[in-house]
């Protein structure tokens, strides 16, 4: 809220709609200019305040249609002139060695597992685009190969090309650490944990990270047209590349890139507990209902319409018209998480094209030859 205070006239930003409860009609409307933002229908009332402070003063009403809801500088913007996107700078015989800068545990509680935000500082020298990878190399040797390093993992990037500090000097990573439950002793063996996932998870801010890459052009972001609907589905920690689109649609001023058309995510997870992300994704439902949407499945807290669990792919069945006509006019569907998210999807898609009267075969076909079909599991 922005307070101007002048021959005790204090002017109040207030979204259209609000009831100000005031005693007095308008006295004046005009149009303003404040802060490089357009203001419209500018209304001057006088309270009859019971607080004897108020009583003297105007209140200056600037109730907007639509109002632009502020975006984040990013810097360096050149890192918007390649036509191109960055392919496999460092590979993993010469991987750039970058900084761990935080760890946050992303997770509740409730969450079976544990999924971690990591932010990795490259300085600038291993650029990316949204929807790309990065490869890590954990350190120690390969039980496999002894004397050689770790097999390279990878890992799809969280973040947008400017990094969750906005400057193009870091890169985030959404891991879930890989632990393996022993059924015959019923709890988790020590001494068969996933090497990478661990080593991240443990990381303190610091730490040294040999990482490969970028790699991937799958999971790009089409840009040639802003207008365009996305559609996103993910489980668990599949959502990392779709945070990174989001808040370059979303949450980032970028001159050359403004998003005007429709965004919707499906991310699939246990619980309430696990859900990854929310208080982003919830704030940009809250300042653009008109371009974004957001469904989420809880298999352990929502049934389905047939009473059983609620997986994403239930998800996308609920609302399978809607989904298919946006296909119909060009919109791009994206898929990010577990190999084992794709047949209960795969074959809920194909279900609802036969109920269409459609051949899913075809229409897969044709949605990949139309560049609009995206996936990237592991």
């Amino acid at each position: 809220m922005a307070h101007l205070i002048a021959s005790q006239q204090v002017a109040v930003a207030v979204p259209l709609g609000n009831d100000l409860s005031l005693k007095r009609t308008a006295l004046k409307v005009s149009n303003l200019n404040f802060q490089d933002k357009s203001w419209a229908l500018v209304l001057t009332f006088d309270l009859k305040a019971s607080n004897s402070q108020l009583r003297s003063r105007r209140v200056t009403c600037m109730s907007v249609q639509q109002a632009s809801v502020p975006k984040v500088t990013v810097s360096p913007l050149d890192l918007e002139d390649a036509n191109e996107p960055p392919l496999n700078i460092y590979k993993p015989k010469e991987p750039y060695t970058a900084t761990i800068v935080s760890v946050e545990r992303l997770v509740g509680p409730k969450a079976p597992g544990e999924t971690c935000h990591i932010v990795i500082d490259h300085g600038g020298n291993v650029p990316y685009w949204e929807g790309q990878s990065y490869g890590v190399i954990p350190p120690g040797e390969n039980p496999k190969k002894p004397g050689s390093p770790h097999n390279v993992r990878l890992y799809s990037i969280a973040s947008t090309r400017y990094g969750d500090n906005f400057d193009g000097k870091t890169a985030s990573l959404c891991v879930r650490r890989a632990v393996y439950y022993d059924s015959e002793i019923g709890k988790e063996d020590p001494s068969k944990q996933g090497v990478c996932s661990n080593f991240l998870c443990n990381s303190k801010p610091g730490d040294k990270i040999k990482i490969t890459g970028p790699s991937g052009k799958i999971m790009l972001l089409p840009e040639d047209d802003p207008n365009a609907t996305h559609i996103m589905i993910a489980t668990g920690t599949g959502v990392a590349p779709f945070r990174g689109y989001l808040r370059r649609m979303f949450m980032e001023l970028v001159p050359k890139f403004k998003f005007g058309g429709l965004a919707w995510l499906f991310l699939g997870v246990a619980n309430t507990d696990s859900l990854l992300y929310d208080d982003e994704f919830t704030k940009y439902l809250k300042d653009y209902p008109d371009n974004f949407r957001y469904d989420k499945a809880l298999s352990r807290e929502q049934k389905n319409r047939s009473g059983g669990k609620m997986y994403v792919q239930d998800k996308i069945e609920e609302y399978s018209d809607e989904i298919f006509k946006l296909l119909d006019n060009g919109a791009h569907i994206y898929f990010c998480g577990l190999k084992g998210m794709m047949p209960g999807i795969q074959d809920t898609l194909k279900k609802v094209a036969e109920q269409r009267g459609e051949n899913w075969e075809e229409k897969l076909s044709q949605l990949k030859k139309n560049k609009q079909w995206h996936v990237e599991v592991y």
